[in-house]
């Protein structure tokens, strides 16, 4: 698995054992990590805090410049929100560690000139699964899903 990926997974992981939704995402910028984030709309309460919204709010405020040199890695495929805050940004790349379990905005994304490539990993995939399986509930809250 490609490092940056890893890492993402690995924000993913630590979300879950906050008791969150685990989605990790990392921005790279010229071959290294300038930030990290995990999905804490559980823990801190919060109505945005996706794993990218989190990664990007960890960055701080970055130049356009560096933004247009930056690859933002996610292990699921980001939602209409977070997909938005990439657009933004003009971020150019984005790598998805896997797009089966839930799908976003992936051809406007691609319509708007990003790089999406998606990896469809099998550690991505059955961390997801395990977790909708057992919190359904939650899972549908994150995606903005009426749960019936």
């Amino acid at each position: 698995m490609d490092p940056f990926l890893r890492a993402a997974l690995e924000e993913a992981r630590m979300g879950l054992q906050e008791r969150g939704i685990p989605i990790g995402s990392v921005l790279v910028i010229d071959g290294e990590i300038v930030a990290r984030g995990h999905n804490r709309r559980i823990q801190n309460g919060s109505a945005i805090l996706h794993a990218e919204m989190d990664c990007l709010e960890r960055a701080g405020r970055l130049t356009a410049a560096d933004y247009s040199r930056s690859i933002l890695y996610s292990t699921l495929s980001p939602c209409d929100m977070c997909s938005g805050a990439a657009l933004l940004y003009k971020i150019p790349r984005i790598i998805v560690g896997e797009n089966r379990t839930f799908q976003g905005p992936e051809s406007y994304v691609r319509s708007r000139g990003v790089e999406l490539e998606i990896v469809n990993d099998p550690e991505c995939i059955a961390l997801m699964e395990s977790f909708i399986a057992n919190h359904p509930t939650l899972w549908n809250e994150d995606i903005g899903q009426p749960t019936c």
